[in-house]
């Protein structure tokens, strides 16, 4: 409580000093996401911390402008709630939430993931061989970071408990792996907003020349600079491959092998196998699960398609990446979701594993447990909203000038981008802010600096990606991120506890892949070079630092 007062004391002698003058773009803006994190990260409950930032934003905004007295910013944090919850893509989010959770407590309950686990396990000999199961399983669901997160965590856990791992791992595996292969594939429900982000920062060029024209294009030159979600996935094998971890991980790993696998009620155990084992069938999970992933890409390009068409004179992959960027990714995971969990009743009573009643329960079991989670995603999002209209991204954007060179430009906006979403807790929130800035900073500095054409599309490539790489470090390290709260769910594991080991790694991924990654990028080193010198100081750094649970 002493904490709380002194963080709100500060807030409130910030507002006093400030006076009536306006708040938005100035230092004040952080003030919401940085004492909810600092809250966060102190109590250990996220809920709480969430409430008091949306609340200390709420005055910041009513202060700046607003009617009334003191007791006006109170009776408007419903009503901020109540807008980021009826929020059409958020209500979304949550349906598709909800009906994961029915699904996955459907197969559980009819012994379907009893089934798909013995299967894995008859493979799966070893911790190792557990987690690296995991993490080919979240580069394989590739089409979306949200389907990848709640699919994986929910799937894997069962066996990872088994085999000693701890949800904390779990919980770092699915985060890690969801954002940044969604980020970098050419065929996710990412494209469509990277690119389309891109092109808003393009329109902002007066006179581009012909080589800065085309987004798409651009987009696919910026992946030989996209470090950090390519490390980051690389960086995850090693750790798991050679069995090392450090920091707190390490803790949270030895404690999962002495038996503590869900430690400080970090999550449930286990779930018991109720079922039969003649009951037990495989095609109880994998139909079910099979029809949300091919459901969803289904629902992807027929959504697409409703947009754009089908050319013949482009090639396969250019059409397939053209459909999906066009396509409704909300839309498509809520059809594939409400299949998913009607097939897995379906399957459960036709295979008289339980009556219809009963799976009926299994069902809004699964819903309920999707709860508490849901009521952080809605705060997270209302503090996203808030953080918005104060203009905290444009605050931290406008601290970048013209004075800077342009070989570090994108070491610099890297940084900056993982600032922006570590405050906002939102990755695509990062991008639409950030792009329309720096795009046309980036491209007046080289102009100023009379580089050559080429070099130009070099550093500007390397600055599109960099505004990627570092939303995505950003999200990773944020306790109010969507997929980082997902990720904890799916896998129930403690919120902060996932967030608390997880920072370590992505941090230090992060500054491999600025100094020896971004920044000599920018100097013109080609990636042929710099993607093996962050490989070789990753495995240095595991093989030092780690150590075997």
């Amino acid at each position: 409580m002493a904490v709380l007062f002194t963080l709100l004391t500060l807030s409130f002698s910030a507002l006093a000093q400030d006076g009536n003058t306006s708040l938005l773009i100035s230092w004040t803006s952080l003030l919401p996401p940085l004492i909810t994190i600092v809250l966060a990260l102190i109590l250990r409950e996220v809920i709480t911390s969430l409430v008091v930032g949306v609340l200390v934003g709420t005055v910041l905004i009513w202060w700046n402008g607003g009617d009334g007295g003191w007791l006006t910013p109170i009776l408007y944090v419903p009503m901020n709630i109540s807008e980021s919850l009826f929020d059409k893509d958020h209500l979304a989010v949550i349906l598709f939430t909800l009906l994961i959770g029915a699904t996955v407590s459907v197969v559980n309950g009819n012994g379907g993931m009893m089934a798909l686990v013995k299967r894995i396990s008859a493979r799966a000999k070893s911790r190792r061989s557990v987690q690296l199961s995991t993490w080919m399983l979240g580069i394989a669901i590739f089409f979306d970071d949200y389907a990848n997160t709640l699919v994986v965590g929910k799937t894997m856990r069962p066996l990872t408990d088994r085999y000693k791992v701890s949800r904390e791992k779990l919980a770092y595996i699915v985060d890690s792996t969801a954002a940044p292969i969604a980020a970098i594939a050419f065929v996710t429900t990412w494209i469509g907003a990277e690119v389309g982000y891109v092109d808003d920062g393009l329109k902002e060029i007066v006179n581009r020349p012909m080589y800065l024209t085309n987004a798409y294009s651009i987009f696919l030159s910026s992946l030989q600079y996209a470090f950090y979600p390519i490390l980051t996935i690389l960086f995850m094998f090693m750790l798991i491959w050679k069995q090392r971890d450090f920091g707190p991980m390490l803790v949270a790993e030895r404690k999962a092998i002495s038996g503590e696998v869900s430690h400080h009620g970090s999550g449930k155990p286990a779930e018991v196998d109720t079922v039969p084992d003649d009951k037990e069938y495989l095609l109880n999970a994998i139909l079910p699960i099979g029809v949300l992933l091919v459901g969803a890409v289904a629902g992807l390009i027929y959504t697409g398609l409703q947009t754009v068409s089908w050319n013949e004179s482009v090639s396969f992959v250019g059409n397939l990446s053209s459909i999906i960027s066009a396509s409704d990714p909300y839309t498509a995971l809520i059809w594939a979701s409400f299949l998913s969990v009607s097939v897995a009743v379906v399957m459960t009573v036709v295979t008289e594993v339980h009556g219809l009643s009963t799976t009926i329960e299994l069902a809004l079991d699964g819903i309920k447990l999707m709860i508490p989670a849901i009521a952080i995603l809605v705060l997270a999002w209302t503090l996203s909203a808030i953080t918005s209209e104060l203009e905290t991204g444009r605050y931290l954007a406008s601290l970048i000038g013209d004075g800077f060179s342009p070989s570090i430009l994108p070491a610099v906006v890297f940084i900056l981008s993982a600032v922006v979403a570590f405050s906002t807790g939102s990755s695509w929130g990062t991008m639409s802010i950030i792009y329309p800035i720096v795009l046309v900073t980036t491209w007046s500095i080289c102009e100023r600096a009379g580089l050559d054409a080429p070099v130009i599309l070099s550093i500007f490539a390397n600055t599109v990606s960099a505004v990627l790489a570092g939303a995505v470090l950003g999200d990773h390290c944020s306790p109010i991120s969507d997929t980082t709260i997902l990720s904890s769910m799916a896998s129930e594991c403690n919120h902060i506890d996932h967030v608390r080991t997880q920072l370590p790694y992505a941090l230090t991924v992060g500054g491999v892949a600025t100094v020896l990654g971004t920044l000599p990028a920018g100097f013109g080193v080609p990636w042929f070079v710099t993607f093996p010198l962050c490989l070789i100081a990753l495995y240095l750094i595991v093989s030092y630092f780690g150590k075997r649970p």
